[in-house]
């Protein structure tokens, strides 16, 4: 069976670059103290990944469209009801795959946006803070460091055992199509682009992003 491209690589680097700021954010969490300065970075690296992410889904390659993946709760449910049974599960995103990758998406936007607003009552206090009230500030800040991150660990491990499951009853390794960007296909499989001209357009929307993320935490913290 041929290989076909499913994951541009944009996605793919979003995807690994993710994984690594995550881990950055965590650990630099739980260190404190002078190490909370990487872990502003690496939120405002998340900020800028998730502004790339939301443009991409727009005017991405074929699977990483959010129109390609974007069901309803009937076809979730009828998703769950009769999930597909034979060989390998579709290119891209399934149903219910569908529905992990909102939820991480709106639990990300949500933590980098509850830590912006936050503050440690000590000498850390997000850009966004001066913004709101101090017990509000607090209650955001709870929300950050006590609920938000523990639903990103639950959905990490629901991921990863969607993983394991993947490979276990279709043979289908996730990890390494989103390491090469190919799937086994066949005669009626749609490769998605992966042209220079689409990488040199993720390229510019990165850019454009971090810069943008940049100009604005400057001029919140010169306020």
């Amino acid at each position: 069976m041929k290989k076909i491209r499913v994951w541009d690589l944009p996605t793919r680097l979003f995807h690994w670059v993710l994984v690594l700021l995550l881990v950055v954010a965590v650990i630099t969490a739980h260190l404190g103290g002078a190490m909370m300065t990487w872990h502003f970075r690496a939120g405002y690296g998340l900020v800028t990944l998730l502004l790339f992410r939301f443009c991409w889904g727009l005017v991405g390659s074929r699977y990483a469209r959010f129109a390609t993946f974007l069901f309803g709760p009937a076809a979730i449910a009828a998703y769950v009801r009769q999930p597909r049974r034979a060989g390998r599960p579709p290119h891209g995103h399934s149903p219910l795959g569908s529905l992990s990758v909102f939820t991480l998406l709106g639990l990300l936007l949500a933590q980098v946006l509850t830590g912006m607003l936050g503050n440690d009552d000590v000498m850390n206090q997000g850009p966004l803070s001066q913004f709101v009230s101090k017990a509000v500030s607090d209650w955001l800040s709870w929300y950050h460091s006590e609920v938000g991150i523990r639903l990103l660990y639950v959905l990490t491990g629901v991921h990863v055992l969607a993983i394991v499951y993947q490979y276990v009853r279709y043979h289908s390794n996730l990890l390494l199509a989103m390491v090469s960007g190919d799937q086994p296909g066949d005669a009626s499989s749609i490769a998605a682009s992966d042209t220079a001209r689409l990488r040199l357009l993720a390229l510019l929307l990165v850019l454009l992003c971090g810069g943008g993320v940049a100009y604005a935490i400057t001029y919140l913290n010169s306020l």
